[in-house]
This record gives structure tokens, C-alpha cells and sequence, in this order.
């Protein structure tokens, strides 16, 4: 697989998933294009019995790990270690749910999957998207939790999930005959 291709298919997730742990959209910006430098010049030396999605989120979230590092260097605190970040754990969990994300989207009502996909999977403010859309702000962030509601009763409907103590899943087991989209 050539750097193009991956980038092409993971580079929304990745964008996501960065954005998730930096406040500053113009630092995971940043840090989107240092994952696609590393990717880049380390997916030529990837074994080819190397799971390629596990290693992309690895680098990413050693980017986010060097990121956080050198910010704490640069303000003379002590450096940050990766047990130190709250996600840490969580994600050493198997990301084989963000391939259901969009099969499950396209289940949902076309508005809330637009709507979806924009602010959450592209990371589009919501302030953006209202005022592209000619819609309220209130009125949109109303509209997100209906949508984000009904896509997690399409997960729980499909699969079972275990959760930590901040809600995060760490397990989950799709349910017998339940699961048509994904």
C-alpha cells in the first residue's frame, strides 16, 4: 500500500483522533502533517505482517505523546510520560469499530449522517456548519445530540459494550442476527 492510499482512506480518523487530545485545531493540524511525514517515511520499512491501522494510530498518538513533551520543555515543567495521558490506555483497545461508523451513518437519516459527518468526523465547527447551513447554532447543537443519539442506539443495537469508569469502550461483541450495517 502506497502512502497515498493510506492517506486517502485514514486521514479523516487520524484528523479526529488528534483533534480529540489537542485543544488547538491549528496544533493538530500541525501534528496531522507530522503523522503524514512519519507515515511517509516509515510505511516503506513496515513489515508487511504489520497491522497497518494499530501502527498509524501508534504514531499518532506518539506524535501527540512528542507534542505534549516538548510543550512541557518549552515551559520548563517536567516532561510528560505516556502513562501520564488519560487515553492512554484506552487506546490500546482494537479500533474495529471506526469501520462501522460509516455503514452506520448511511443508516441514519441523510440529514443527521451529513450533519455527522461534517462536524464529527471532518472536525467542521459547529458554528461553521450552522452558519453554511443556514441554521441556528442552538438549533444545530440540538441536532447533533439528537443524531450522535441515534447513531450510539444503532451501535447498541447491534453490538454489546463494555465501559470503563469514564465511559470509554473497551470491549465490545457484535449481537447474534442483529447487525445488518456493518
Amino acid at each position: 500500500m502506497n502512502t497515498e492510499t493510506v492517506w486517502t482512506t485514514y486521514r479523516s480518523a487520524l484528523e479526529a483522533f488528534l483533534r480529540a487530545r489537542v485543544a488547538n485545531p491549528q496544533d493538530a493540524e500541525d501534528l496531522l502533517q507530522e503523522v503524514l511525514l512519519k507515515v511517509h517515511g516509515g510505511l516503506a520499512d513496515l513489515p508487511p505482517e504489520t497491522p497497518l491501522k494499530p501502527w498509524l494510530y501508534r504514531v499518532a498518538r506518539n506524535t501527540v505523546i512528542d507534542f505534549y513533551r516538548r510543550s512541557a520543555r518549552g515551559r520548563k515543567e517536567a516532561a510528560l510520560h505516556p502513562e501520564d495521558l488519560w487515553y492512554g490506555a484506552a487506546e490500546e483497545a482494537p479500533h474495529d469499530l471506526d469501520l462501522c461508523i460509516e455503514p452506520m451513518l448511511k443508516g441514519l437519516p441523510p440529514e443527521q449522517a451529513a450533519l455527522l459527518h461534517a462536524v464529527d468526523l471532518k472536525g467542521e465547527p459547529q458554528k461553521d456548519y450552522a452558519a453554511r447551513n443556514g441554521l441556528a447554532y442552538s438549533t444545530l447543537k440540538s441536532q447533533v445530540q439528537t443524531a450522535r443519539k441515534a447513531l450510539r442506539h444503532q451501535f447498541d443495537s447491534c453490538c454489546s459494550f463494555g465501559r470503563d469508569h469514564r465511559g470509554t469502550v473497551t470491549e465490545y461483541a457484535p449481537k447474534p442476527d442483529r447487525c445488518g450495517n456493518c
